[in-house]
């Protein structure tokens, strides 16, 4: 039997990002379809993930993490899946994924300021080139990413040898809520506020078409105060969640008249799978990946234009639009599912064995 194991060591327990929503709606379904033993690297983690099989590793940060390899090679690894590409591969007797979600740290090189100062900077000087991420990836026996976009983008870039097999991003399953929310006076954002995601133009927007801005995402003090000083000084109504659970989020998507995203760039943006599932609207900057995943269900505007995004929010007021696109929306959020995005990966593990 194939011994495969699933590094869980990126999931954030509080307040999780995409990388985490990505390994953990695909580890709950993969148990469904194989063995697994999951890496875990805290208590929390495990708690998080419920039940089963688990071998406790160091973080992902720790400069143990170069070992990582051969510690697998004593417990008899096949397989192992990384839902990132940092995972060591010193040394590895077994056949390794690994996972690049996108490449928006190539044209984005500033890195996320929660990250501590020494990782910061390795992190800027290792996106100055391909090479150091080629030769990871190389390093596997098969690269996964998560959309066709990112997939496109890697082979351009000519960043591995190995097979890419896109693995989607998904979003949990929920029943829409069969209101019209039309009148709403707010939008909601879920997101990072890191330079690229462009949260600037949403505050700009939102003042030109008199709605309220919730920010649902955790949040610095320095960057809250920044995003405050615009409001004051467009005129905006923001309000700041600064972190919230589920149900929450929920809450906010079925009382919300759109999910907005002005980002200059994106790997995939589960929150817009999300707001679909929901039912609510999203109104989403240009961008190719976002045409790929929300198709003709979203509304579009030129990233930086904020009076093109305060029009098409207006443009949701009208009932007749926003039913029309709730339910594309749902119908789109469909074709996203962990369930089937676990069966893609699952073949790719029995591939490498076979």
């Amino acid at each position: 039997m194939t011994r495969f194991f699933f590094d869980a060591r990126f999931i954030k327990t509080e307040h999780p990002d995409g990388i985490s929503r990505f390994a953990a709606g695909l580890l709950g379904e993969l148990r469904k379809l194989m063995p697994v033993t999951v890496m875990v690297s805290s208590d929390e983690q495990q708690k998080l993930l419920g039940s089963g099989d688990y071998v406790r590793f160091p973080d992902v940060t720790s400069p143990m993490e170069i070992f990582t390899a051969l510690k697998l090679n004593k417990l008899g690894a096949d397989v192992v899946f990384s839902p990132m590409q940092t995972t060591s591969s010193f040394g590895k007797k077994f056949k390794l994924i690994l996972t690049l979600h996108d490449l928006i740290y190539y044209r984005h090189r500033t890195p996320p300021k929660a990250m501590p100062a020494l990782i910061r900077v390795g992190w800027f000087l290792y996106h100055l080139s391909y090479l150091p991420q080629r030769l990871v990836l190389n390093g596997s026996d098969a690269v996964v990413t998560v959309s066709n976009t990112s997939k496109l983008q890697m082979e351009k870039a000519r960043l591995t040898k190995r097979p890419i097999t896109v693995v989607y991003n998904a979003a949990d399953a929920v029943v829409p809520s069969p209101g019209n929310r039309s009148q709403s006076n707010h939008v909601v954002y879920m997101g990072s506020f890191i330079g690229y995601k462009n949260v600037e133009t949403l505050v700009r927007g939102v003042a030109i078409a008199d709605l309220e801005l919730v920010l649902l995402s955790k949040i610095s003090p320095s960057r809250k105060a920044e995003l405050e000083s615009l409001a004051e000084h467009c005129g905006a109504r923001i309000k700041f969640a600064d972190g919230v659970s589920e149900g929450e989020y929920s809450d906010w998507l079925f009382g919300a008249r759109a999910l907005v995203s002005a980002s200059l760039d994106e790997g995939f943006g589960i929150p817009v799978v999300e707001a679909m599932a929901h039912g609510t609207p999203t109104v989403l900057s240009d961008l190719e990946i976002f045409q790929e995943v929300a198709g003709d269900a979203a509304l579009y505007f030129e990233p930086r234009d904020e009076h093109a995004l305060a029009a098409q929010l207006k443009a949701l007021g009208d009932s007749e639009l926003w039913g029309k696109k709730s339910e594309l929306g749902v119908a789109r959020a469909k074709l996203y599912s962990w369930k089937e995005s676990a069966k893609t990966l699952a073949e790719l593990v029995r591939s490498l064995t076979a």
